[in-house]
């Protein structure tokens, strides 16, 4: 089980925080707190710990037809140099969680020439494991956690007809009947305990809008940079035009270019992540959640169950506790 300490002198979240039960251990004053003012961790591109391995799934649609073709043709060439700047989460959903992380991106796909119904996630390629088990293990895992909640976020659908949609609708709904927290005021801890409510569903389609149980898509601040600093540079800048008023994700995921990879043959993306986390690691102890102009909210990232950061984003709710 993963806790966090805090410093000496430090009050409330100062004590060892179970990682696993961090939303049911918070300080009793930070319980009436709306979620969009705590200090969240997330999971950016949550499911790529189970890509295709086995080369059955081609490289997903959005890549450039370049890669599309070269896969098609040198594939135990390509496809290895895929995987290595595809994966951005090696560990199980359930592994995620336990490690403290209550923000999930998601996104869905229904693989081309696919006769059936399932859906799959992607990145680079697409998953073995379906969108419908992995939700089945979130809801078992919050049924042995009933006081944590969940943020799933549906995004960069891939091939959905809206009959496709529909089914991925009603399978959210079947999935978590009355834990899927309705768009309410004011959204706290107490009153979703008091409710029974632990899962907030976004949705990046229009065709969500005809269902009350699920929230508008969640503002994502992607700063598209391979380079720590550069990253932190453009957050800088965005929070001094403030932030939004509901949720929102400040993604620490780099994103690195062709030539940055051309020129780095033999590293992978968690390669590039881990030389970079101690300097965004550091920027993100110096963040603080709230309302005011500057502070964030969810904090996303690669490779999360790695060098304390899901510890590191949730401590920042100490700056929310009254001074003593």
């Amino acid at each position: 089980m993963s806790s966090v300490g805090g410093g000496e002198g430090q009050a409330g979240l100062a004590m060892d925080l179970s990682m696993e039960n961090w939303m049911s251990h918070l300080p009793a004053a930070l319980w009436d707190t709306p979620l969009y003012h705590l200090a969240i961790p997330g999971s950016h591109n949550a499911i790529t710990y189970c890509l295709d391995m086995d080369n059955r799934s081609p490289v997903d649609l959005t890549q450039p037809d370049m890669l599309q073709k070269l896969d098609r043709y040198l594939k135990p060439i390509i496809r290895p140099f895929v995987y290595k700047w595809a994966v951005t989460q090696e560990f199980s959903i359930k592994r995620q969680l336990d490690c403290g992380v209550r923000y999930y991106d998601l996104r869905i796909a229904h693989r081309p020439n696919d006769s059936s119904t399932d859906l799959y996630f992607y990145h680079g390629v697409y998953t073995t494991v379906t969108v419908e088990t992995v939700l089945q293990e979130i809801r078992e895992w919050l049924d042995d956690h009933p006081k944590e909640v969940v943020i799933l976020s549906f995004s960069h659908f891939q091939g959905l007809t809206s009959e496709l949609h529909e089914l991925l609708l009603d399978m959210i709904g079947n999935m978590f009947t009355s834990k899927l927290c309705p768009n309410m005021e004011p959204l706290t801890l107490r009153n979703l305990w008091s409710s029974g409510h632990q899962v907030i569903v976004s949705y990046e389609h229009a065709v969500a809008s005809s269902h009350c149980e699920v929230w508008p898509p969640i503002p994502y601040w992607w700063a598209n940079k391979c380079k720590a600093e550069s990253l932190i540079e453009a957050f800088e800048h965005r929070k001094r035009h403030g932030r939004p008023g509901g949720f929102f994700v400040t993604g620490i995921n780099l994103t690195e270019d062709l030539k940055y990879i051309c020129t780095h043959p033999t590293e992978s993306l968690k390669d590039l992540v881990m030389s970079t986390y101690p300097t965004l690691l550091s920027w993100v102890r110096e963040q603080t959640p709230g309302s005011s102009v500057g502070s964030l909210n969810i904090i996303a990232g690669d490779f999360i169950t790695e060098s304390g950061f899901a510890p590191t984003v949730v401590t920042l709710n100490e700056k929310l506790l009254p001074r003593s």
